[in-house]
């Protein structure tokens, strides 16, 4: 019986991000190159979970299929990986374009174009503090994906440019081929079982929110009071 030659082993890469020991810039930067998870499975499955706000949930659907995109371009183009690929073990995967980069800069160009029309939850001056925050983000992943030798300088700047491009494609289908749908979506039978709302027209949500909420309190106080 001739023995079976077992399969290579291939590692699940979602978290799967090496740097030089004792290199303090490359353990930053590491970190920095899973913000794109932190993002999906923290802030996007976070805000279904307690939001369920339909600008979110498209937003989360852009980047869905912003990462296809860049699976489908990937796989047709078979781009290696810098040479530094071997020592990080990602050399069986395709290198352009940066599906990091092109995440990063969909997700700040959409944000962005958000808060310029005055969709958020917070006021105009926390959101420019968030648009620094997100696009500083953005620049480091660009700049981490170099440094720690899992792309290309050209890999980075094609995810970058894509990203931008689609983040800003996908905004405009959103809010004007989709948006004139958001009342039926959310009187549906589907939004209303599963409460799902729009409240892009509300400046700050949060303000909104806390001041109905501190309202109903008070009603609810001044009923259970005895006559």
């Amino acid at each position: 019986m001739t023995p079976t030659t077992p399969s290579p082993l291939k590692a699940v890469t979602l978290t799967h991000v090496r740097y030089r020991r004792g290199d303090r810039l490359g353990y930053f930067l590491a970190w920095v190159s899973l913000v794109p998870v932190f993002i999906s499975l923290g802030g996007f499955v976070s805000h279904f979970i307690f939001r369920r706000e339909l600008q979110g949930m498209f937003f989360a659907v852009g980047l869905i299929i912003s990462q296809f995109i860049n699976e489908f371009i990937k796989t047709s183009v078979q781009q290696a990986r810098p040479e530094t690929c071997a020592l990080l073990e990602t050399c069986d995967s395709h290198g352009w374009p940066s599906s990091h980069c092109q995440y990063m800069f969909f997700f700040a160009t959409y944000l962005t174009l958000l808060f310029s029309n005055g969709i958020g939850f917070w006021g105009f001056r926390n959101n420019i503090v968030l648009n620094v925050i997100t696009w500083s983000l953005a620049w480091l992943t660009m700049y981490s994906r170099v440094y720690l030798g899992y792309h290309s300088v050209a890999q980075v700047v094609a995810g970058t440019a894509l990203g931008v491009f689609l983040g800003a494609v996908w905004y405009w289908v959103v809010n004007t081929v989709l948006f004139p749908y958001f009342p039926a979506i959310e009187e549906s039978a589907f939004g209303r079982r599963f409460y799902l709302k729009d409240t892009s027209h509300i400046p700050n949500v949060l303000k909104f929110e806390y001041e109905k909420a501190r309202a109903e309190r008070r009603n609810m106080a001044s009923n259970s009071k005895p006559e």
